[in-house]
């Protein structure tokens, strides 16, 4: 039986990749669940220093399994895998402490473009579309795509993306904000995401989970809250041998080395 998410590991960098490409990786539960677990072992591996997200195949991810999510409608609960599986998913993705990068390659809709979203960078090619399909379910989004869209493109045209619910080609996606990076060959979307990992994965780690962290509170609170957040993340990053490290090399006019702690 074949995987639903393929885990490879290159040093420090983990790709997870989403295994259902005839389906065009859409999230059933089995996907779901191994996404889940994945990201929980990975917030306590020390050894992995960066993610990459992808889809096999031509597609990112369609978003929810709609056949699967048929058989759920007769029951008494039918959007129980907000809370069971793409919550849980939201918060492991947007607080891992380490750099997530998500290779978009061809269509991310729905919970598919909400999982994009959550990333740090984003990297797409010519084929790659983003579409909040939720409401051409009769649903409101999810996945935190609430949260991470208007911080993206603004609160005005993220109404705009969600009720109309039209598909954002590469070159608007980029223009908006929603891919970092634009590459011009779909086939070098992932290798530019692991390179960019691979990059990210040599820098200060403990650093970057801090500066993640402190901008989710200063997003959502206020200068009070900010300078308080900077203070214990500095705090924090002040004691690593990473800063130590660095600060000597800056001072021996040397190229630093970190090591992630």
């Amino acid at each position: 039986m074949t995987e639903p998410l393929l885990v490879d590991r290159t040093d420090a960098v983990v790709t997870l990749t989403l295994n259902r490409p005839t389906a065009l990786n859409a999230l059933d539960v089995a996907l779901k669940e191994a996404l889940r677990e994945a990201l929980t072992e990975l917030e306590q591996d020390r050894t992995c220093r960066a993610v990459v997200l992808a889809g096999a195949g031509t597609a990112f991810s369609a978003g929810q399994d709609l056949r699967e999510h048929v058989d759920a409608l007769a029951g008494p609960d039918p959007l129980a895998t907000v809370l069971a599986h793409y919550n849980p998913i939201a918060a492991r993705l947007a607080h891992l402490p380490k750099p997530v990068v998500a290779a978009v390659r061809g269509m991310a809709a729905g919970a598919g473009a909400s999982l994009a979203l959550l990333a740090d960078f984003r990297i797409g090619g010519p084929k790659t579309r983003f579409l909040m399909a939720f409401a051409g379910v009769g649903l409101a989004a999810d996945t935190g795509a609430s949260w991470t869209l208007p911080r993206l493109v603004g609160h005005a045209k993220a109404v705009e993306l969600l009720m109309l619910a039209e598909p954002v080609p590469a070159a608007e996606a980029s223009r908006l904000g929603l891919l970092t990076r634009l590459v011009e060959d779909d086939e070098q979307v992932l290798p530019t995401a692991q390179e960019l990992a691979a990059r990210l994965a040599a820098g200060p780690t403990v650093a970057y989970g801090a500066i993640k962290r402190q901008l989710s509170i200063a997003d959502a609170g206020t200068l009070t809250d900010a300078l308080a957040a900077e203070a214990q993340a500095q705090a924090i990053c002040g004691a690593t041998a990473d800063h130590h490290a660095a600060t000597h090399a800056f001072v021996e006019k040397r190229k630093p080395v970190f090591e992630g702690r």
